[in-house]
């Protein structure tokens, strides 16, 4: 599973990982038993998945409960980092339906991509949030409750770091397991799903992805009065590793400059998620469509400014682009196999350059260069 760089670079564990290790090693061992549940049990799972199901009914009402779980709970730093990675998922799907890429994709093709990408969003909320619950009311009662997780179906490399972290109280091993729980639980359910693969990967990606560079995950954050903006960009979204190395750098952006932080807990909580990338660049975006029907579209971008005289570029609320999805049930099976994903929990300590600003300026004229000409990319004809 794990990318020979980190197999031929392995460091001396700590302590603490080492623990982990023999943890996660007795638990691919031992038999799954489920332990006997009370009634307050069997309610509590009841109630955690009533309300898992109604904030999972779009990516609007999903982004919202992961900040606003942040908020009582700040200790539980993933929650955040969902929040903002999950803004960027309602932005790439009503880009679909925007003033660039609905002129490059056909509908069946803006159908299948955003189907992969809800779902995606779908499945990570229905599989973190139930855990996210067992943890308040574990705090309500003063008591470890993640011997529900099997329950709701969560991996056994969970229920291990959650038990660890109720010990120790340590924010990075959990967001980092995190991280790789959601991560490897998409590769079951996404990356290796034989529609996907037929309908998204082997055609949107290549246009989209390798050829324009579409996956930006953008940050917004104010800095007295002015919007910044860092980021990272995954350029192999099939590589779970990648996937994963990218979840690491994306929290070194958010947590590790405490100043920086503030600035962007403050950014979310003052602008509410619509999916409109008029969010956080109104000066670009417009959630109405200004343009002329019919009309050839002009290239009018320049260093992510508008040109005089030109209309923003039209990026929609999601609730106007996408209606809610019904999903099929999950699939159930616990990824978790092999202990050596403890090699993604050592630190690097890398300083990691959250310049995305220009890559994404640039890539914003090469769509609307394509959207054009529809010579850039021949192969959209």
């Amino acid at each position: 599973m794990l990318c020979q760089l980190l197999k031929s670079t392995k460091r001396p564990l700590s302590e603490s990982l080492v623990k982990i290790k023999k943890e996660l090693k007795a638990t691919t061992k031992k038999n799954e038993k489920k332990v006997y549940l009370s009634q307050a049990d069997q309610d509590l799972i009841t109630h955690i998945k009533s309300l898992t199901r109604t904030l999972n009914t779009n990516n609007v009402t999903r982004t919202r409960a992961y900040l606003e779980f942040y908020n009582r709970h700040p200790e539980i730093h993933w929650a955040f980092l969902g929040h903002m990675v999950s803004r960027n998922g309602g932005w790439n799907m009503t880009d679909l339906k925007g003033g660039i890429l609905s002129r490059l994709l056909t509908k069946k093709e803006g159908v299948s991509f955003f189907s992969f990408l809800e779902r995606g969003n779908w499945l990570i909320f229905q599989d973190a949030y139930p855990q996210f619950l067992v943890y308040e009311e574990s705090l309500k009662r003063g008591r470890s409750l993640f011997y529900l997780l099997p329950y709701l179906h969560v991996s056994s490399f969970m229920e291990t770091l959650w038990n660890k972290f109720w010990e120790d109280r340590d924010t990075y091993l959990l967001t980092i397991a995190l991280i790789v729980n959601e991560q490897s639980y998409l590769e079951l359910r996404v990356i290796e799903n034989p529609v996907f693969k037929k309908e998204v990967f082997s055609t949107l990606e290549f246009k989209l992805q390798d050829f324009l560079s579409m996956n930006h995950i953008l940050f917004p954050y104010e800095d007295n009065g002015k919007l910044m903006v860092i980021g990272q960009t995954l350029h192999h979204f099939t590589s779970l590793d990648e996937r994963i190395l990218l979840g690491k750098r994306l929290y070194a952006l958010l947590f590790q400059d405490h100043n920086r932080l503030r600035m962007s807990e403050k950014w979310a909580n003052r602008i509410p998620h619509t999916g409109s990338r008029k969010d956080f660049w109104p000066h670009l975006f417009n959630d109405v469509d200004a343009s002329t029907p019919g009309k050839i579209l002009t290239p009018r971008i320049r260093s992510c400014q508008l040109l005089p005289g030109f209309s923003r570029i039209y990026s929609p609320k999601l609730e106007f682009a996408w209606k809610n999805k019904e999903h099929d049930s999950a699939e159930i099976e616990d990824w978790f196999k092999d202990w050596q994903v403890i090699e993604y929990f050592i630190d690097s300590g890398e300083t990691v350059d959250g310049e995305v600003k220009d890559e994404y300026c640039k890539t914003l004229e090469r769509l609307e260069l394509a959207a054009f000409t529809k010579k850039a990319i021949p192969f959209l004809d």
